[in-house]
């Protein structure tokens, strides 16, 4: 089925109440975000704090979707691994990457988890194209790909095609976590210690807004992607990210 048609309605709260925006100041460890986020599904489930999206860097880590395959951890000894609850296989978060961690109570949404991915992925589109990088779904890979026609492609004549941004959700009491991540400006060799997403080498790469020729800062990247989810997840309101760094409320 066509995930661009799934995400095609608003997920929007009809009370229109707004999400709580999130910006860490600082490099959070990826322990400490999964013991926040907990904490604050946990609250939003119960109906004691707003949803909200927290933008963030991790320093140099690997992740174990519920789908990874040990074959696919290349370098065990690279960077610290951590197994995760959020769906999907191995992914790397690093510096120069923008994690986006949603947590969403699709009970007063959608409960759709298909089109929910669908709608992330429509969000991370939308944000690239205000780039000029025109993202694309894969209806048997999920994440957002970029094709690059100037490289080799499979020798089965399959085009080259580069992973830019990755989806790794769970859903709690209809309540999301774990998110998104876009890779802005990260050193991309460090994929090279995992089969990302367990998509093996080929036609397939992962690349970065640096890589495609384009020089951006966070804030930069954090106004788009505000901008793009008020489009499809309704309005937020800016909050203290140390409040939900030190307490997950």
């Amino acid at each position: 089925m066509d995930r661009s048609a799934l995400s095609s309605r608003s997920f929007a709260r009809a009370d229109g109440l707004p999400v709580a925006w999130y910006v860490a100041e600082r490099s959070v460890d990826y322990p400490e975000a999964v013991e926040a986020m907990e904490r604050r599904v946990e609250a939003i489930a119960a109906g004691v704090a707003p949803e909200c999206v927290w933008l963030l860097e991790h320093p140099p880590v690997y992740t174990a979707g519920t789908s990874a395959r040990s074959d696919d951890l290349v370098s065990p000894q690279r960077f610290p691994v951590y197994a995760t609850g959020r769906g999907g296989q191995y992914t790397y978060h690093g510096p120069g990457q923008r994690v986006a961690y949603v947590m969403l109570d699709l009970k007063q949404r959608r409960q759709d988890v298909r089109a929910f991915v669908a709608a992330l992925e429509a969000w991370i589109i939308a944000t690239l194209g205000r780039l000029n990088i025109k993202g694309e779904q894969r209806d048997d890979r999920v994440g957002v790909w970029v094709r690059r026609p100037e490289k080799r492609g499979g020798a089965d004549g399959t085009p080259a095609e580069d992973k830019i941004a990755a989806i790794g959700i769970r859903l709690r009491r209809w309540v999301s976590f774990h998110g998104i991540s876009i890779n802005v400006d990260p050193d991309l060799s460090h994929f090279s210690g995992i089969v990302p997403c367990g998509i093996a080498a080929g036609p397939f790469g992962v690349t970065s807004v640096l890589d495609l020729g384009l020089i951006m800062s966070m804030p930069e990247i954090d106004a788009l992607l505000r901008s793009e989810f008020e489009t499809i997840f309704g309005p937020t309101e800016a909050a203290d990210p140390v409040r939900l760094e030190q307490a997950g409320s």
